[in-house]
C-alpha cells in the first residue's frame, strides 16, 4: 500500500480539532482581529478599536464614550483570544500525535487569505498542499508526501455552482501585498513570486471559459485568474479540511479525494507526450489516493469514475490515457474500480 495508518491518538486529536476550527470560523466580535483600548478625555473614559489595514499600518477606529454594551462586546472579543490559544494548544497536541503539518511560511501565506475571507468567498485550496491534509482528513500517511513551493488556489468562476456562502468581497492583491512577504505578480496578474525565493509561488485559477485560456477577473474577489481546462470537474461540492501549522489551524475548502484524485489522471492524459517525464508527481499522488479509496470506498470511486468519463470522448480518452500510465508506473494499485 502506498499509506499507512495514523494512530488512534492522532486521528482523534485531528477530528477534535477541525471541529473546533470549524466552530471558530463562524465569525463573531470574538474572531475579530485587532484590539481595544481605552483613553481618558476630560475626566470621561472612551473606547477605540484598533486594527492593522491592508497595508499592515494600524489605524484607531472611535467606538464611543465607555457603557455597558461596549464592556460586553469587549468581554466577549477577549474570551475570542482565550479560544484562539486554545485552538493552537490542540494543533500543537495533534501534531506531536503524529498529524502531519504545514511548514510556517506556507501556512502564514493560507492563513492570511482564510481571515481575509478568500474561503468563504467561494475560493478553493488546490494542488499538492490540499493531497497534504488528505492525510489528516482520511487518518492516514503518505509513503512518499512530497512537500511543493507551489500553492495553488483555485475559485469556480462562471462555470460551477458552488455550495458555500459567496457573498464576500475581498482585494486579492492587496492582502498578497499586507503578508509583506515580497510577492511581485506576473503573467497577467494570475501568479506571484517571490522576488528572493523565486520557486515559491502562488497560482491563482479557475475553470475555463468561453475566453478559452484568457486570464478572467473573479469580481468577488477582484483577482484575476488562469483558466485551466478539466478544473470544474475537481472543483464541484467541495468539503473542507483543516490544515495543521504551529501557529494554529486553518480551515480551507477543498475538492473531494476521489475528485482530486481523477482530475489528476485528466491532468496526465493532457500533456503532451515529451511533457509526461515531469508529470511523475500528477501520478504519483493519484495513485496513492486511488490506492486508498480502492480499499476503503470502492464504490465511491467507481461512481466519480464513471462520472468523469461520462463527459465525453475528450475527457474519457485522457483519463484512460492516465489510467495506463498508472498501472504502468504502479501495477500494485488496485484500479478494478476504474473500469469502462
Amino acid at each position: 500500500m502506498l499509506y499507512t495508518s495514523l494512530s488512534t491518538a492522532a486521528q482523534t486529536a485531528y477530528a477534535s480539532l477541525a471541529s473546533a476550527s470549524r466552530l471558530e470560523d463562524v465569525r463573531t466580535v470574538a474572531e475579530l482581529p485587532g484590539s481595544f483600548s481605552k483613553k481618558l478625555v476630560k475626566g470621561k473614559e472612551y473606547w477605540y478599536y484598533q486594527t492593522p489595514d491592508l497595508t499592515g499600518r494600524q489605524i484607531q477606529i472611535f467606538l464611543g464614550s465607555a457603557s455597558d454594551e461596549l464592556t460586553e462586546l469587549i468581554t466577549l472579543h477577549r474570551r475570542g483570544d482565550n479560544k484562539k490559544v486554545h485552538l493552537r494548544q490542540l494543533t500543537r497536541q495533534a501534531i506531536a500525535a503524529g498529524c502531519p503539518s504545514i511548514v510556517p511560511a506556507h501556512a502564514k501565506i493560507i492563513e492570511r487569505l482564510a481571515d481575509a475571507g478568500f474561503f468563504r468567498a467561494g475560493g478553493i485550496l488546490v494542488g499538492t498542499h490540499v493531497y497534504m491534509a488528505y492525510q489528516n482528513y482520511l487518518g492516514i500517511r503518505w509513503q512518499s508526501a512530497a512537500q511543493t513551493l507551489d500553492l495553488d488556489f483555485a475559485h469556480a468562476g462562471r462555470n460551477v455552482s458552488v455550495a458555500i456562502p459567496s457573498g464576500v468581497t475581498m482585494d486579492m492583491g492587496s492582502e498578497i501585498e499586507a503578508l509583506k512577504m515580497g510577492f511581485v505578480p506576473v503573467k497577467s496578474l494570475t501568479t506571484y513570486v517571490k522576488s528572493d525565493e523565486p520557486d515559491l509561488q502562488i497560482d491563482f485559477v479557475t475553470c475555463r471559459h468561453r475566453g478559452g485560456d484568457t486570464p478572467v477577473l473573479i469580481k468577488a474577489l477582484n483577482a484575476t485568474m488562469q483558466p485551466l481546462k478539466f478544473m470544474e470537474f475537481s472543483m464541484e461540492a467541495p468539503i473542507q479540511v483543516t490544515l495543521l501549522a504551529q501557529r494554529g489551524p486553518i480551515t480551507v475548502n477543498a475538492p473531494p479525494p476521489e475528485k482530486y484524485a481523477l482530475h489528476k489522471l485528466l491532468v496526465y492524459g493532457e500533456r503532451p507526450q515529451k511533457m509526461r517525464i515531469k508529470a511523475t508527481k500528477d501520478l504519483d499522488q493519484a495513485a496513492s489516493l486511488i490506492d486508498y479509496l480502492a480499499e476503503n470506498d470502492a464504490d465511491l470511486l467507481s461512481q466519480t469514475w464513471h462520472s468523469l468519463i461520462s463527459q465525453g470522448p475528450g475527457w474519457r480518452s485522457r483519463a484512460m490515457e492516465g489510467l495506463k500510465a498508472i498501472k504502468e508506473r504502479y501495477p500494485g494499485v488496485d484500479t478494478s474500480a476504474l473500469c469502462e
